[in-house]
């Protein structure tokens, strides 16, 4: 069996992402499991922030590595939170103090319109000069109030449009089927 590291130390998104990869033939290893912490996010893309943690997950354990990167995009907010996602309420991260936040902002605002985007990096080796990279975007709006007890971040929020249900009311399987980032990983999986 295959060992790859998954470049996450977010428990949640693990989870997705394991239970996605559950039907391949590797091994899915968190890097906590090898004690290494987040590595840097300077850039202004989803696609080079995940590239990066791929590849500081890959250097610390010597693995092929998975990594995401991913967030929500509000139309009527340039598309923010954007890569600032986890932190846009400011630090301690807070997935309550950010939904707050976001609420905020959309008080007075008529065009609630907004998409999860998720870029996914899979690299064979630290020095990979041609990394698998796959996108997904999951379309919706933004409730005014939050719905749903599953998921987490900004799922209680946000309006699925095809099942009108908020991502918190979702089953994690109808989830991890139609999410951006189940999009992604199903990309690459293939």
């Amino acid at each position: 069996m295959n060992k790859i590291v998954i470049a996450t130390n977010n428990e949640k998104k693990l989870k997705e992402i394991s239970t996605i990869l559950e039907d391949l033939n590797i091994q899915a290893i968190p890097q906590s499991h090898f004690k290494i912490g987040e590595s840097e996010e300077p850039f202004d893309t989803f696609i080079e922030n995940a590239l990066i943690k791929a590849r500081y997950a890959s250097i610390k354990t010597g693995l092929p590595a998975i990594a995401d990167d991913s967030g929500l995009c509000v139309d009527t907010l340039k598309g923010k939170p954007g890569i600032y996602s986890a932190r846009f309420s400011g630090s301690p991260r807070s997935d309550e103090n950010n939904n707050l936040k976001l609420l905020d902002l959309l008080k007075d605002k008529y065009n609630r319109k907004a998409h999860y985007y998720c870029a996914i990096v899979f690299i064979k080796s630290s020095d990979d000069p041609q990394p698998v990279i796959a996108e997904g975007i999951w379309q919706g709006e933004i409730l005014k109030t939050p719905r749903g007890r599953n998921g987490f971040g900004y799922d209680p929020l946000f309006l699925d449009y095809k099942t009108d249900l908020s991502a918190a009311e979702l089953s994690a399987k109808l989830k991890n089927k139609i999410s951006h980032r189940g999009q992604a990983l199903q990309k690459i999986k293939q």
